[in-house]
């Protein structure tokens, strides 16, 4: 009860509270939408953060932490790379974004947009989040076997604390007894006590592939996504930590959060390869809606009082913004390239207008999009060229092919693929049968209507690089 009432009154101080909304705990004020707050997408492809206005769904600008590809190749690039992972302060004053590829984690003040420090922190972290009571950030080192603890007022490492092999987020309990730390390459979540930052409880995840956590603000539940086998698990946030649900969600199921309303409190999940938002009550663990969406959704974010739900659409370069009390998509806003973590922070910029040191999207604004049907004719692949200048980086959103086989996504001479077969990328896919397939080139030019006898047209072959197969998937032609 002392905890939760510290927590209480940090909110009331703090003027932006925790309000009612995951990660924060139930009994907080809600905060309404308004132009104080805002939304942060993390863009893989154009390694920005995008910043928008959710009380008038229109894109602020972007906080440009690293460049394109190629200007990132060079040895001697400084720039972040591969901007994926979010999280913010129990203050709503300082907004984090991690790069997988340069291993950092960037401290940003929410008012100025101002990267305040750069952490660099061990391969591939993924997510990192604030402590509720402020004071450390511990960040999910996915490349390695560890959870990096640093110090929130100096960005400097303080300790790590040895997980199962490649950890994919941490998230912490309302009351900040419990960090939860799922796995992306172990079959197993574990519990850790935020005190003795000493294990004290284990999950077992049904597939070694978690890349999404999440607490709800009643301090009951803890929900997970298992993106390779398409399920959602929940399990009780208090010992012994038992096993409550399994959800059989879809293909590419991303990331999941906890929305508190009038109605009740509901789980939504992001479903990539179906292009859907689910929801679930978390009281019976019923699905009641399914919110159509743009291409590849997925991170998501509430609104400060749970009016609104923000989803960042992988494949499109938009968020989608959802309605809560319809379950329907009432805005689309332009973004950065390739959105991956988000965060819905509210009472942003407390003062100003919060424009200092945002840029143009520019650049980053440009994608096109093809889709690859089956052998039956139905769309099942959708693929984004996301320009980079003369090139592209290509993302396809793979699904409907057999689980657990080898295929590679090639340039074929002709719509069929009969002749002249040129391999991009192979792949395997995974247990839903689905995969994420990434390439670079220019392909845009090659594949448009108007290149010539020089057009190629995008397909997935079965088999492996030089013992290829048949044809599975073809691009439509118009």
């Amino acid at each position: 009860m002392k905890t939760a009432l510290t927590l209480l009154a940090l909110a009331m101080l703090s003027g932006s509270a925790l309000a009612g909304q995951a990660p924060g705990a139930a009994f907080a004020p809600d905060v309404p939408v308004s132009g104080r707050d805002r939304f942060y997408t993390s863009d893989q492809f154009s390694n920005t953060v995008s910043v928008v206005d959710p009380a008038a769904n229109v894109l602020l600008g972007v906080i440009r932490l690293g460049d394109p590809t190629p200007m990132n190749l060079s040895p001697l690039y400084r720039g972040q790379l591969l901007v994926h992972g979010m999280g913010f302060s129990p203050d709503h004053r300082t907004l984090l974004a991690v790069s997988i590829g340069s291993n950092s984690v960037s401290f940003i003040d929410t008012a100025t947009n101002t990267v305040r420090h750069t952490a660099y922190v061990g391969r591939a972290p993924h997510e990192a989040f604030f402590t509720p009571d402020g004071r450390e950030v511990w960040v999910s080192v996915r490349g390695e076997d560890y959870i990096a603890v640093l110090d929130a007022a100096t960005a400097k490492e303080t300790r790590r604390i040895t997980v199962p092999n490649g950890p994919g987020m941490t998230i912490f309990s309302p009351d900040g007894a419990y960090g939860y730390v799922c796995s992306s390459f172990s079959p197993e979540t574990v519990v850790i006590d935020t005190k003795t930052h000493s294990i004290v409880g284990r999950v077992k995840q049904e597939s070694p592939f978690c890349p999404d956590i999440a607490a709800t603000p009643d301090g009951k539940q803890v929900w997970f996504t298992l993106k390779d086998v398409g399920r959602t698990q929940v399990f009780s946030a208090t010992p012994p930590f038992a096993p409550l649900k399994t959800i059989e969600t879809g293909p590419i199921t991303n990331h999941v959060n906890i929305v508190s309303t009038k109605a009740g409190q509901f789980a939504y999940v992001t479903i990539g390869g179906l292009n859907q938002v689910k929801v679930f009550r978390t009281d019976d663990f019923t699905q009641v809606a399914t919110i159509p969406t743009g291409a590849l959704p997925h991170g998501l974010w509430p609104s400060g009082d749970g009016s609104r739900v923000y989803v960042g659409l992988e494949n499109a370069d938009k968020a989608a913004v959802i309605d809560t009390a319809s379950n329907t998509v009432i805005a689309e806003v332009p973004i950065g390239q390739g959105p991956q973590g988000v965060a819905y922070v509210p009472n942003a910029v407390p003062e100003g207008d919060g424009m200092q040191n945002l840029q143009a999207l520019g650049a980053a604004g440009k994608t096109s999009a093809l889709t690859l049907a089956g052998t039956d004719g139905k769309p099942a692949t959708q693929v984004t060229l996301f320009d980079q200048g003369v090139l592209q980086t290509l993302q396809a959103a793979v699904t409907g092919l057999p689980s657990k086989m080898p295929f590679v996504l090639a340039l074929a001479a002709d719509p069929k693929g009969a002749a002249g077969l040129e391999p991009l990328a192979a792949f395997m896919t995974n247990p839903a049968g689905a995969a994420i397939v990434n390439a670079i080139g220019p392909i845009r030019q090659i594949t448009r209507t108007d290149a010539g006898a020089s057009r190629r047209y995008l397909v997935v072959v079965s088999g492996k690089p030089g013992e290829l197969g048949g044809v599975v998937q073809m691009q439509t032609v118009d």
